[in-house]
């Protein structure tokens, strides 16, 4: 066996070390089948298939393997981000106070104020505008504010996923925040219960409000308690407030066009304000549109109309004259009722009609003459006989100044003061035909000069106050006192402060416009002084009578006798004086006053019907270009007392007077201009006309009507006109005063 194991022959392959046996037998690479080195890189191949499919199998199973652990750590991270935002959502909702003590709070109260034929003045208080149902407003006014800002308002929660996760995109690939997904809901709870800050506190409080909103309220309450409250920009709060702020009209009147405006204001109400952009605000508006006809709310046919529409331009404030009624309405509104606590209704006396005739008349004349004699500014103030104020025009224009001329500025009323100064003569005992002498007077070192240096010699009181004398004026003065004028002038209703010096009697004490056509009332209504008033009645908004100005009774601040003396002799003013410009087929009185160099123009006149006061001037005191009280304010007096008295029946004037010999005292003659002899002895005591040497007759002066409002201003040469007559001693009505005197001394009481 061991022989046959040792003799046993391997067979060998090439390439191999071969290995002979003893006999020389051996097998070659051809004897095989299959060659040995195919077979050997047939395994080869096979091995390497079989390696890059398992490696094939691997990739895949490795990618699926990937996304696996992405989606499942992106599950993982959903299930804690819900669980985060939920605690998040729990920790900020306990802070608030319980759901069930939640309710709407109150909109800020609305105070509607109303002309005497129901007419809306302005309305005030936080919201700017009374709150108007969804079904009242235009119907553009909703389509446009929810195709602009929540076009899925309709569909939606409360919260819009879709909104939120297209501004989410947006922001992040902007860069920067410049869409919020709020929706209207979520802009309502914000603006009724929460504060503007950007937190997170503050966002989860919005979304649980306005989940609950959504659920205790309908979609049409919702849009109709959020288009009443939001900001519009320029002060407006709501789509009333904002519709009488741009258009001057109410919501329920706005057309397509205006109503895509004020839906574009929504997204920055203060820069797209029409007032401070409109070109912008139009631009914004045509979005808006644009977005509406994408969204099927109006035709293409009504989207090429509103684009040809002419942009809106709203004025920088509120405008109209009626504004300076509604801003004194304010002011005296708290001593009437107190606070206001709900929406409420006033009221007032003003003619809505007359108002605006007023501000026309006044705007149109600044407008013809302004440049040309240097008139920036003018008032008005209209009232009846019961002390009810019927007008009032505080400006030119109140979007532009919101300062009210008519019952805050003091100007000096120059002769528009003198009524006061000759009713003080009459209940002295003077009457109209009592005769002084209109000639130069000195009074200490002051001369107050008749306006252009003219005089006219002998003449009555009727005839010096219709002319407005100046001389006179300053004699009365010194007869009666100083004091005995500033009596008579606050009984019949001047507020201000008066100095009690003898250049009163030329009007150098300061009044307002409202409180001198006030005072001259009594001398319209047969003696009484009424309470001024603007308001009739304030009422809620539901009709409770919460004020009413019932009248009550004026007291009697001027005899009868008296009153028919002035209005006979005012009469004079407008019929042949220097207010002639005024005079219509009405039996009217007044009075002219124009302050020294013309810094103030006045007239202030009255029917049986109205008492109408008139003033131009600047605010800045420079002076008018000659411009009297017989020019410009009678003009304007006459255009609205005009009007005003269209289908009236004519009454005369209260009071009768009739002129009577026995009534008339003659002075003395004063010397002519080339006399030689001294001048006259002045009377012997207040009030009394003592006989005198008699002295050539002056030479007559022509019969001309001048407006001699002014003191010591220039004559039409542009200088104070030299007067060559002789002047009466400064005792005229008084005795001499021995000390000097200056005109310091005089203007301060000395």
């Amino acid at each position: 066996m061991a022989n046959r194991r040792d003799s046993r022959i391997e067979p060998s392959f090439e390439g191999a070390p071969r290995a002979k046996s003893s006999d020389g037998f051996s097998v070659s690479e051809e004897d095989r089948v299959v060659p040995a080195n195919r077979k050997s890189a047939a395994k080869r191949k096979s091995a390497r298939s079989k390696s890059r499919g398992r490696g094939r199998d691997r990739n895949r199973r490795g990618l699926f393997s990937i996304f696996g652990r992405l989606l499942y750590w992106c599950f993982v991270l959903c299930i804690w981000g819900g669980i985060a935002a939920a605690g998040i959502v729990v920790y900020y909702g306990a802070k608030m106070p319980a759901a069930t003590t939640w309710s709407i709070p109150d909109r800020a109260p609305n105070i509607k104020i109303v002309s005497v034929d129901g007419g809306l003045i302005a309305n005030r208080g936080m919201s700017g505008g009374e709150a108007v149902g969804l079904n009242e407003m235009s119907p553009y006014i909703p389509e446009a504010v929810v195709a602009i800002e929540d076009r899925r308002f309709y569909s939606h929660f409360g919260i819009d996923p879709i909104g939120l996760s297209r501004a989410m995109v947006t922001n992040v690939l902007g860069g920067h925040f410049s869409q919020g997904g709020s929706t209207l809901t979520q802009q309502l709870a914000k603006n009724l219960f929460l504060t503007p800050d950007r937190t997170l506190e503050r966002k989860v409080q919005e979304v649980l409000l306005a989940l609950w909103l959504e659920h205790k309220h309908s979609k049409d309450q919702i849009l109709e308690m959020y288009l009443n409250r939001v900001y519009f920009g320029s002060g407006a709060y709501g789509v009333e407030a904002a519709s009488r702020r741009y258009f001057g009209k109410s919501a329920r009147d706005v057309s397509l066009s205006e109503a895509a405006l004020l839906a574009g204001l929504l997204k920055a109400p203060s820069r797209l304000s029409p007032a401070r952009d409109p070109k912008a605000a139009e631009e914004r508006a045509q979005l808006v549109l644009a977005a509406m006809r994408e969204e099927g709310k109006i035709s293409d046919k009504e989207y090429k109309v509103a684009l040809s529409a002419p942009a809106t331009r709203a004025p920088s404030y509120w405008t109209g004259s009626e504004n300076y009624v509604a801003d004194t309405v304010m002011e005296e509104l708290p001593d009437l009722i107190g606070d206001v606590r709900g929406d409420i209704v006033i009221d007032t006396t003003v003619d809505l009609t007359l108002q605006k005739l007023a501000e026309q008349s006044i705007r149109r004349l600044i407008d013809e003459s302004g440049k040309k004699l240097n008139v920036t500014q003018g008032a008005l103030v209209s009232i009846d006989d019961s002390g009810a104020v019927r007008a009032m025009v505080g400006g030119y224009d109140y979007s532009t100044s919101q300062f009210d001329r008519a019952s805050e500025a003091r100007r000096q009323p120059g002769s528009a003061f003198k009524p006061f100064v000759y009713m003080a003569a009459l209940e002295a005992g003077r009457t109209p035909d009592s005769v002084r002498n209109d000639a130069p007077i000195k009074i200490g070192k002051w001369t107050p000069d008749n306006y252009g240096g003219k005089y006219y010699g002998k003449v009555t009181l009727a005839t010096a106050l219709a002319k407005s004398l100046n001389s006179v004026a300053a004699q009365l003065t010194m007869e009666v006192g100083p004091d005995a004028v500033v009596e008579a002038a606050h009984r019949m209703g001047i507020q201000s402060d008066l100095q009690s010096n003898t250049s009163i009697a030329l009007g150098t004490s300061e009044v307002t416009p409202l409180e001198l056509t006030a005072a001259y009332v009594p001398f319209a209504n047969g003696g009484y002084k009424p309470d001024i008033h603007f308001i009739r009645r304030v009422t809620t908004a539901g009709g409770k009578v919460l004020y009413e100005n019932n009248g009550g009774s004026a007291p009697r601040v001027l005899k009868a006798e008296i009153v028919g003396m002035m209005n006979s002799m005012m009469t004079g003013t407008v019929e042949v004086g220097t207010a002639k410009k005024a005079a219509f087929n009405w039996p009217s009185a007044g009075k002219t006053g124009t302050s020294q160099n013309s810094r103030d123009a006045w007239f202030v006149g009255y029917t049986a019907n109205l008492t109408t006061g008139v003033w131009f001037g600047n605010d800045d005191g420079s002076p008018m270009k000659k411009v009297t009280g017989g020019a410009l304010p009678a003009q304007a007096w006459h255009e609205f007392m005009v009007a005003a008295h269209e289908g009236v029946p004519v009454r005369p004037l209260p009071g009768t007077w009739k002129s009577t010999p026995s009534d008339t005292v003659v002075p003395d003659e004063i010397p002519s201009a080339d006399a030689s002899q001294p001048p006259p002895t002045p009377p012997a005591a207040v009030g009394q006309s003592a006989p005198v040497a008699q002295a050539p007759a002056r030479q007559a002066r022509p019969a001309q009507t001048v407006d001699a409002d002014g003191f010591g201003m220039p004559s039409d040469s542009g200088s104070t006109a030299s007067i060559k007559h002789p002047v009466p001693p400064g005792d005229v009505g008084g005795p001499t005063k021995k000390r000097q005197t200056s005109i310091l001394d005089i203007l301060s009481g000395g």
